[in-house]
């Protein structure tokens, strides 16, 4: 049975890290924040991310689908303004959720990675590549925000959709 609540229910997840770009020499410090809504008739989970990076003044926003859960596999569409629309494939377990992105026609790559942590929080770390090899590292921890903890039933409607 899985714990998972990053993903599977609904909720606002806010945290902060840092990214390291290979065409810049410093580490960038960011914060970014989730907002995960709830599953969809078509059984698909929205969720927007916003991410603004200290010393730059406009916000990143992906918008990701979550959807086809079967087994301990899913889908993952990515859309932002960079880089259009790619579609990836995800895995889950009891500590880990992760997604990447393969796309040639597009010289995209990447993938991030969410450890569950004891107490309810994930350790995020992604890699991004793009034609021009530009390459992105990132490394973050987010955490469900406290004014939102979850409910024992949404607890338990969570477990059940991932049963599914």
């Amino acid at each position: 049975m899985f714990n998972h609540l990053f993903v599977f229910s609904p909720g606002t997840w806010s945290g902060e890290g840092k990214i390291l770009l290979n065409m810049v020499e410093e580490e960038l410090v960011f914060s970014t924040t989730w907002a995960v809504q709830n599953k969809d008739f078509a059984g698909k989970v929205a969720c927007s991310q916003e991410i603004l990076i200290q010393g730059l003044s406009e916000n990143m926003r992906n918008d990701l689908t979550f959807y086809d859960f079967q087994g301990k596999t899913f889908a993952v569409d990515m859309e932002n303004q960079n880089i259009g629309r790619i579609v990836g494939t995800g895995v889950y377990d009891e500590k880990t959720i992760a997604w990447e992105f393969r796309n040639n026609d597009m010289n995209f790559e990447g993938y991030e990675t969410y450890s569950l942590q004891e107490d309810g929080s994930y350790l995020m770390k992604g890699e991004y590549v793009t034609s021009d090899q530009f390459r992105t590292h990132i490394e973050a921890q987010i955490k469900l925000q406290s004014s939102e903890a979850p409910s024992q039933d949404s607890q338990d409607e969570s477990q059940e959709n991932e049963e599914e």
